[in-house]
């Protein structure tokens, strides 16, 4: 549970992040009318509090990835100020990094030539945890990602699977005050991630002044285990609050799901209906997954109508309640899965 009486484990100010782009690649002159710069970050303000599990969710190049390699001083803001435990990124970077760790699910898996227990020692004593610590702690964190038997393996034979949850081990051995998982679940089985998300919970549990800031794709995993979360793109914060309370956003909506057969169906002009305020779908091979967010429940005749009439075979239909990925596509005009708005602009909100 949050630390409400405590300064902020993590605070932002206006944080900005510009990065020059180049003005010649592999010999080609960018055209004259480019942009000379991109904005990872625009004037990002947030705040998470001791003891929370906050998260961050955003498309790819969302500028998630960028904050947290600031947060953890991997990086230079271009302005505006961060703190993380009272100390600012910059200045006080050196007094930082023992108090923090971090995991990637894309970032590389140690050295190939030791093996999983050799690299998480090597790790861990970097941090200057002690070595029968260390052991110990490596014990109880492979016992707890289903990798003890892979202990005395070197590195370079592990799979992508489980290269991650070697990862994902090294994040917590050494204890951090506050931790930043990016991606931790990425390719990932189901079993694993679900052993790996109810570790992390009775990992915050243990001490409340524990802080953990994560980054995933997965909505339900969100949804699931955050305090707060935040809702990022285009390197602005578009909204930040309880999943409940994000998820109330669109309760003044009713939602529909629509499975149709492919073909000449008609779901792409469902955005055009009086009473439709906004459409979705997702093609796959078999089937297009359509959903529609509704100013009143009788619209879901015309929806239908329309269809019908286009030529649209439905498959099913069901009423469902309000997600986080309904809020995400409020605010953000499009899925994490790459839904295509029907009849709205890229990126178009509401």
């Amino acid at each position: 549970m949050p630390v409400m009486d405590h300064p902020p484990a993590i605070r932002t100010d206006q944080l900005t992040r510009t990065y020059r782009l180049p003005r010649k690649r592999w010999g080609k002159s960018p055209p004259a009318d480019g942009p000379a710069a991109f904005t990872a970050l625009d004037g990002v303000t947030l705040e998470v509090r001791p003891g929370e599990l906050f998260g961050l969710l955003g498309p790819n190049g969302a500028g998630k990835t960028t904050l947290i390699k600031i947060l953890t001083t991997l990086l230079a803001p271009s302005s505006g100020t961060a703190r993380v435990d009272g100390l600012d990124v910059v200045r006080e970077a050196d007094a930082i990094r023992p108090r923090i760790n971090m995991v990637s699910g894309g970032e590389s898996s140690g050295y190939g030539v030791l093996n999983v227990r050799e690299n998480l020692w090597l790790f861990a004593r970097i941090y200057g945890v002690s070595t029968r610590t260390a052991y110990d702690r490596i014990g109880a964190m492979l016992d707890v990602v289903g990798l003890a038997d892979k202990a005395t393996a070197r590195v370079s034979h592990l799979s992508t699977g489980q290269r991650q949850k070697m990862n994902f081990c090294r994040g917590f051995i050494t204890d951090p005050k506050i931790l930043f998982l990016d991606e931790p679940t990425l390719g990932l089985d189901v079993t694993s991630a679900r052993a790996i998300r109810g570790f992390v919970r009775e990992w915050m549990a243990e001490r409340p002044e524990r802080t953990l800031l994560l980054t995933t794709h997965y909505m339900a995993e969100a949804d699931e285990l955050c305090d707060r979360l935040a809702i990022i793109d285009r390197g602005k914060v578009l909204a930040c609050d309880t999943p409940a309370n994000l998820k109330k956003r669109v309760q003044k909506h009713t939602i529909f799901e629509l499975s149709l057969a492919p073909g000449r169906n008609g779901w792409a002009d469902l955005g055009k209906l009086p009473g439709v305020h906004q459409s979705t779908a997702n093609e796959t091979p078999t089937t297009v997954e359509v959903k529609v967010l509704l100013e009143e429940e009788p619209v879901i005749g015309s929806v239908v109508q329309k269809l019908v009439t286009s030529g649209g075979h439905i498959l099913s239909l069901k009423k469902v309640e309000p997600t986080l990925e309904d809020v995400f596509i409020e605010l953000v005009g499009h899925g994490l899965g790459g839904d295509k708005p029907a009849d709205r602009p890229s990126g178009g909100g509401p």
